[in-house]
């Protein structure tokens, strides 16, 4: 593979753009959670809807704003595929939700990305999730 970027700043990239995700989505910080799209991304949600750009991601996501504490965990992040430009990457799920008798699981899943580098910050192209439970 002719490149200038290795697969360790790739991967990194692509881990950071998970993170921030998930953190701003937990912390209820609709417009951290757009900005880890491209303009023209595409994110699928079984059960929520398929939103394609940043208008309706950030009207989607404006309305899932957190009323009790959360976390989305993601872990195993693997990077499938990749160059200078793009990657692809699959991500374990597991989401978790405070409540009065304490945490419990939500819902366990998977992420599929194609991330695109935009200026040097990875951001999520086509995000889609599916579930398991």
């Amino acid at each position: 593979m002719s490149t200038t970027t290795t697969f360790a700043e790739v991967a990194e990239g692509v881990r950071a753009t998970i993170a921030a995700y998930a953190q701003a989505l937990d912390d209820g910080r609709t417009d951290d959670v757009v900005a880890t799209f491209c303009p023209d991304a595409v994110c699928e949600i079984p059960g929520m809807g398929t939103f394609e750009g940043l208008d309706a991601i950030r009207e989607a996501f404006s309305g899932w704003k957190p009323r009790r504490p959360q976390r989305h965990l993601v872990m195993n992040t693997l990077v499938t595929d990749w160059n200078d430009r793009e990657a692809t990457a699959i991500s374990d799920l597991v989401f978790l939700l405070q409540g009065d008798s304490g945490w419990a699981i939500q819902m366990v899943g998977r992420y599929h990305d194609t991330l695109r580098n935009v200026d040097g910050t990875w951001r999520f192209h086509h995000r889609a999730a599916t579930f398991v439970t």
